[in-house]
C-alpha cells in the first residue's frame, strides 16, 4: 500500500505557523522595550507625574521705561479624571462658588472630544481658570478633601492704565488652531491674541519648566523625584520697551473721545511710532479674568467697532493730504517745475467737467497751491502727465509710472508695522481701470485721484508715514511700535532706509508749501510760537459729512515728530484735524501743553460727533 504524505506536510505547516507567531511576539517585545518610547512612557506615567511650571510673561514698558503691562499671580484648578472619585461634590461647589449643574457641565466639557481632542484620563485637565489669590486661599484649605484636584499657579496680565488697547493687545486661552500650529501649546495655555502681545508672542512667552513628581502604586504623590535633580527651571519671557510715549498716547486718546478716527505720530529719524490712537477704543483692563469672552462678544457686536484699530485697518480717502505726493511726482517726471502755474476758476474746469475749489489767487504755482490747497493745480498736473503720450506712449503707461511712485512712498501695500491686522490701502492701476471702463478711459475719467479721492484709499499710518518721508526729504523707516527687546535694539528690518523714486531736492518745494500752509494758508491753526511747523489739511469727501484730516511735522529743518490725524465726519480739515495735530506736536516737543492749548484740549475731549445709527460714549466733565 503506498505511503500517505499529507499528514507529514500538515505537520510542517502547523509547526511553521507556530514558529512565525512566536517570532512575531519576540520582535514586538523587542520593539516595545528597546526601540520604542511608547511602552517606557506609559510605564513612566504610572510612576511619575510631570507638572508644567509656567514662566512669567515679559513686561511691557513705554519709551521712558514707564510700566504698561505686568503680571500678577492667578491660579487654575486642574483635575485628573482617573483620580477624581469619592469627593463631596456639594462641598466642592460651595468652596469655589459654582453650582452643581456648572460642575457637571465642566466635567462633560473636559471629556468632550470636540472641545478637547487630546483628552486623557491620566493627565491634569483644566477645570477652572484664573482664580484670584483671595478666592484660592479658601480652596487651598480644603484641597486635601478633593481627590484628583490640584492647583496650577499661573500669571495673568494687568495694565497700569486704560490706554493703548490696540497697541498692547491682550492674552487669552489658546484655541485648537494655536495648538495645531505650535507644539509649545497645550489645552489651557495662554497666548497673545492682539497687538504686540500677538506679534511678539514668542519673545514674551518664555520657556516652560517641568517638575517631576514621584507617584506610588495608587497614584498618590510621594514628593519630588530624586529631590528635583531632573526638574527643568522655566525661563521667563523677555521684556519689551515700546517706542510709545505714554503721556502722548493718553492725550491722543482723550482728544478722540466721542469721535471715530485715528491719530498716529512717528519719529521721522527712526520710524518709531510715538502714539497710535484709534477711536472708539476700550479699556484693556476690561479683558482680564473670567469675563473676557463675554466682553469681547459685546465689543464684536458693537456697531461702532471699538476693537477695530482704525490707525492700521481704517481705509480712508486721504483727500488733500495726498497733494504733496502729486506735486513730487510732477516735479520728478518733469511734468511741472516749481514755477509752473495753472489757472483756477473756483476749481478745475475742462470739457464740461468741474471740480470745485475755494477762492485764492489765480494762476497759481506749486508752493502757494500747497499753501492754499488748490484742487485745480493738481488736476492739471495729472492731466498733463496722463496725456503725455510722447513721454509715456499711452495713458496706461503713464498711470503705471504714477502708481510706481506712490508705492515707493509707502502707499498701496502694507508698510510692515509690527502689529497684526495692517491693511494695504488702494492705489489703482491701469489694469483696474481697463477692466472697470472696458479700456475706454482717460485722465478726465480718473481726475479725482489727483486730490486723494476716487478709488484712492490709505490708512492713517500710511498718511503719517507720508509726512515722515517729506520731513526726511525722501526716505522713511518702516514704522514700528517696539523700540527694544530686553534692552537690545530690534531687528535691522526697522533700521533700513526706504528711499522714494523722487530726487531729494524736490522735497524742499513741498516742505516750503507745507510751511506756507501754516503761516497763512489752510493750516493756520497749527502754528506754534517758536516752532516751525509744516502741515497740510485734508477734507475728504464722503457720502455724509466730509472727513477731517491733517498731516504735519516739526521742526521744519530738524524734524522730531510727524503726525497724521483723521476724524470721520469731522468736516473741514481745519475743524478737527489741524487743532488736534497741533496739540500732539506741542505736547511731544515741550512735554506739556501751555494753558491755552490745555483749554483747547479739554474742549475737544468733550466734543462729540453724531454718527447715524451709532452711539459714542463721552465721559462727563469733572
Amino acid at each position: 500500500m503506498p505511503k500517505d504524505y499529507s499528514f507529514e506536510k500538515r505537520k510542517y505547516i502547523v509547526g511553521g505557523i507556530a514558529v512565525a507567531i512566536i517570532t512575531l511576539y519576540i520582535v514586538r517585545l523587542f520593539t516595545l522595550q528597546l526601540t520604542s518610547d511608547n511602552y517606557r512612557q506609559r510605564a513612566d506615567s504610572n510612576a511619575f507625574r510631570k507638572e508644567i511650571i509656567f514662566p512669567s510673561r515679559g513686561l511691557i514698558m513705554d519709551r521712558h521705561d514707564s510700566l504698561l503691562v505686568y503680571n500678577e499671580p492667578s491660579y487654575n484648578i486642574m483635575v485628573v479624571m482617573q483620580d477624581q472619585h469619592g469627593i463631596d461634590t456639594l462641598d466642592f461647589c460651595n468652596t469655589i462658588g459654582i453650582t452643581k449643574e456648572e460642575y457637571i457641565q465642566r466635567m462633560a466639557d473636559i471629556k468632550d472630544p470636540q472641545k478637547h481632542p487630546n483628552y486623557s484620563r491620566n493627565t491634569p485637565q483644566l477645570f477652572m481658570s484664573q482664580i484670584a489669590p483671595e478666592e484660592f486661599s479658601k480652596f487651598r484649605e480644603k484641597l486635601f478633601r478633593f481627590n484628583g484636584f490640584s492647583v496650577e499657579k499661573r500669571n495673568v496680565r494687568h495694565y497700569t492704565s486704560g490706554i493703548g488697547a490696540h497697541i498692547l493687545g491682550d492674552v487669552g486661552e489658546v484655541n485648537q488652531a494655536d495648538i495645531d500650529s505650535d507644539k509649545y501649546y497645550k489645552s489651557g495655555d495662554y497666548i497673545g491674541k492682539l497687538g504686540v502681545e500677538r506679534s511678539y508672542e514668542k519673545v514674551l512667552r518664555g520657556e516652560k519648566g517641568m517638575h517631576i513628581v514621584l507617584r506610588d502604586v495608587h497614584g498618590r504623590s510621594q514628593g519630588s523625584y530624586m529631590n528635583g535633580k531632573y526638574d527643568i527651571a522655566p525661563q521667563p519671557g523677555r521684556n519689551l520697551t515700546l517706542s510709545i510715549d505714554k503721556g502722548l498716547q493718553e492725550l491722543a486718546e482723550k482728544l478722540l473721545q466721542g469721535k471715530c478716527g485715528a491719530i498716529v505720530a512717528i519719529e521721522p529719524s527712526t520710524g518709531e511710532v510715538l502714539c497710535m490712537a484709534s477711536a472708539p477704543t476700550y479699556d484693556p483692563r476690561e479683558l482680564m479674568g473670567k469675563e473676557r469672552s463675554k466682553k469681547i462678544m459685546e465689543m464684536t457686536q458693537d456697531p461702532m467697532g471699538p476693537m477695530l484699530n482704525r490707525a492700521i485697518m481704517g481705509l480712508y480717502p486721504p483727500g488733500s493730504t495726498f497733494k504733496p505726493t502729486q506735486g513730487l511726482i510732477g516735479l520728478q517726471e518733469g511734468i511741472i517745475s516749481p514755477s509752473t502755474v495753472f489757472p483756477c476758476s473756483r476749481g478745475f474746469n475742462y470739457k464740461g467737467l468741474h471740480l470745485g475749489c475755494h477762492g485764492h489767487a489765480s494762476p497759481i504755482a506749486l508752493v502757494p497751491a500747497l499753501g492754499t490747497s488748490c484742487n485745480a493745480y493738481f488736476c492739471w498736473n495729472l492731466m498733463r502727465m496722463f496725456g503725455n503720450k510722447a513721454k509715456y506712449g499711452s495713458t496706461q503707461a503713464a498711470m503705471t509710472r504714477w502708481k510706481d511712485h506712490l508705492v515707493s512712498m509707502g502707499f498701496g501695500y502694507r508698510l510692515g508695522i509690527d502689529l497684526p491686522g495692517e491693511k494695504r490701502g488702494m492705489i489703482p492701476n491701469a489694469q483696474f481701470y481697463d477692466k472697470a471702463y472696458k479700456n475706454l478711459w482717460n485722465a478726465l475719467t480718473v481726475i479725482s485721484i489727483s486730490i486723494g479721492q476716487g478709488e484712492v484709499t490709505a490708512t492713517p499710518l500710511q498718511m503719517a508715514n507720508e509726512c515722515a518721508t517729506i520731513a526726511n526729504r525722501g526716505y522713511y523707516y518702516i514704522p514700528h511700535v517696539v523700540h527694544s527687546v530686553q534692552g537690545e535694539q530690534i531687528d535691522t528690518l526697522y533700521r533700513n532706509k526706504h528711499h522714494t523714486m523722487v530726487d531729494p531736492k524736490w522735497y524742499n518745494y513741498i516742505v516750503a508749501g507745507m510751511r506756507q500752509a501754516v503761516l497763512g494758508g489752510t493750516c493756520k491753526g497749527a502754528n506754534i510760537p517758536g516752532v516751525e511747523v509744516c502741515g497740510k489739511t485734508g477734507t475728504a469727501q464722503n457720502r455724509g459729512v466730509d472727513h477731517s484730516a491733517f498731516i504735519g511735522f516739526a521742526p521744519m529743518n530738524e524734524p522730531k515728530i510727524a503726525v497724521a490725524v483723521y476724524v470721520e465726519n469731522g468736516g473741514f480739515g481745519a475743524h478737527f484735524g489741524v487743532p488736534l495735530g497741533s496739540l500732539i506736536i506741542q505736547k511731544y516737543l515741550f512735554g506739556q501743553l501751555n494753558p491755552g492749548a490745555q483749554a483747547l484740549a479739554d474742549k475737544f475731549q468733550h466734543t462729540s460727533i453724531s454718527y447715524p445709527h451709532k452711539k459714542v460714549n463721552i465721559p462727563s466733565k469733572k
